[in-house]
């Protein structure tokens, strides 16, 4: 038998309660991490295309306003603008911004093996934007990228190499890859890049907070429950089970349980009192029969014993005691074959008495011979009668003493 099935039942109620309690405070935590996880992400997702839109909104509205200036000021360029505004509203935050291109001018905007990658499905595929978590440098980097797409005022710096203004053609000479765009086509993209690490501390933070929450709630829970059950269910049950094993001991039909509920365990309660009541009316009528008995055959004029079927005494009157010569209580529990001539066995004794099994109403008389008080051969009659008291057959021996031939 395994060692839970021996545990008692408020020790099996309590770790059954215990590890429910253990399986919804881990089940509450995984799905309050995979929640906090999807929030942090579509936030990360969110400001990364804020940021990207501004940055390309800005680059927009340079190339349309901007005209003879950046001959005289290379800081109007509208991409080194955007590139410079980019760094301005990501500073002292996590973010990570900068503009990427496959065609590119300024060596800082080269794209790395995952932005190429993005920037060859925008040509291949088109698309609006990309995401996803990637491993840089170690570290788990929510990674960004919104496609820019040239519009014809990019076309002024990134379209033919004739019609760039003087200080582009200054500085990119014919045949320079980063010309030759055409409206629409992407020209390159906004990259962003957050390091998850600080974001996954504030989950982590907030996981420990909302799991002490669903930790203590279900504590309560479990607990408010595990007493009810226990009040309603498990202490009644228990208090059943002991006092079964109390009149099992005991043989005391005495005890009685308090029903408090109509339910279930009230109606086992009640039907257990009632039985209770039963077996001690039953109790007292077996008592009484059998003091009537003791008082019958105490002044019956010849010996009478009650043996089991096996010959053994158990109840014995004076007559009886007188005949064997021996004190009460040596001849209880003393083999009435043993005190009978011949060497019957107890099934050849009491065969007429039982038929096919079954107990047989009349009373078949014998003579035998019986070793009395100091050795003495006695011929007796024997009348043998048999009966049945709570399910143990009983055979009743009267002894008749015969007077000598």
């Amino acid at each position: 038998m395994s060692r839970f099935a021996n545990m008692s039942l408020r020790t099996k109620f309590d770790l059954i309660m215990s590890l429910l309690l253990i399986c919804l405070f881990l089940s509450a935590a995984y799905l309050t991490y995979r929640k906090q996880q999807a929030l942090i992400l579509s936030f990360a997702r969110d400001n990364a295309r804020n940021f990207a839109r501004q940055i390309i909104e800005t680059r927009d509205y340079m190339s349309s306003v901007v005209k003879d200036e950046p001959e005289t000021n290379y800081s109007l360029v509208p991409q080194v603008v955007a590139t410079r505004v980019a760094k301005r509203i990501t500073s002292g935050s996590p973010y990570y911004v900068r503009q990427v291109s496959l065609r590119y001018r300024n060596p800082e905007n080269r794209p790395d093996g995952y932005e190429t990658a993005r920037l060859q499905e925008f040509d291949r595929k088109g698309g609006r934007e990309t995401s996803s978590l990637e491993t840089v440098d170690g570290r788990l980097t929510f990674r960004y990228l919104q496609p820019m797409v040239a519009v014809e005022s990019c076309l002024a710096c990134h379209g033919e190499y004739d019609k760039a203004p003087a200080f582009v053609r200054a500085r990119f000479p014919r045949g320079h890859y980063s010309y030759g765009y055409r409206t629409g086509e992407i020209i390159g993209a906004v990259s962003v890049s957050i390091p998850m690490a600080e974001l996954y501390r504030q989950i982590g933070t907030n996981l420990k907070q909302d799991l002490l929450q669903r930790g203590i709630i279900f504590f309560i829970i479990i607990v408010v429950m595990g007493t009810i059950l226990r009040r309603s269910i498990i202490d009644p049950v228990k208090q059943l089970a002991d006092s079964i094993t109390r009149v099992t001991r005991t043989g005391s039909f005495n005890e009685r349980l308090t029903r408090t509920s109509n339910d279930e365990i009230g109606t086992l309660i009640a039907r257990f009192n009632e039985m209770m009541e039963e077996l001690a009316q039953r109790n007292q009528q077996s008592a009484e029969a059998d003091a009537r008995y003791r008082s019958f055959i105490e002044i019956a004029h010849s010996a009478v014993v009650t043996c089991l079927p096996d010959g053994r005494i158990i109840i014995a009157n004076q007559k009886a005691v007188d005949l064997f010569g021996l004190p009460r209580k040596e001849l209880l529990g003393r083999n009435l074959l043993d005190f009978i001539s011949g060497g019957v066995s107890g099934k050849e004794l009491f065969a007429t008495s039982m038929v096919d099994g079954k107990l047989r109403p009349d009373v078949e008389t014998s003579l035998r011979t019986v070793r009395g008080f100091r050795g003495r051969m006695i011929r007796v009659e024997m009348a043998i009668a048999v009966s049945e008291n709570e399910q143990q057959v009983l055979f009743t021996v009267i002894l008749r003493e015969q007077p000598p031939a």
